[in-house]
């Protein structure tokens, strides 16, 4: 028995909610750009994923179905870490040009 269990499941369908706007928002982005947000779309499919195994926890079905999508959920959210991690040059701060006059008052 888990105490506050109907808050517990209330809470795991808000974040499963979470993951399918997230994960809904993440494929247009990716239409727009390609497909570079790869980890947002990882992500979001982590979350999803996770939250569905909390819920069969949760609910007493499928326990051993539920372990697997809890670990199924931890590669995607460090697959996420690991793809986010990789990105171009155009997403790194460029230095400022320098001034062509002198600062006052340095």
């Amino acid at each position: 028995m888990v105490a506050g269990r109907n808050f517990w499941i209330f809470t795991w369908f808000g974040i499963m909610l979470m993951g399918l706007l997230a994960f809904g928002a993440s494929i247009y982005w990716g239409l727009e750009t390609n497909w570079k947000n790869l980890d947002e779309l990882v992500r979001g499919l982590g979350t999803i994923v996770v939250s569905t195994g909390m819920l069969l926890l949760l609910y007493g079905v499928a326990t051993g179905f539920a372990q697997v999508l809890l670990v199924v959920a931890l590669i995607c959210f460090v697959l996420a870490f690991i793809l986010g991690r990789k990105y171009d040059d155009s997403r790194k701060a460029k230095p400022a040009p320098p001034d062509d006059e002198p600062r006052v008052g340095a």
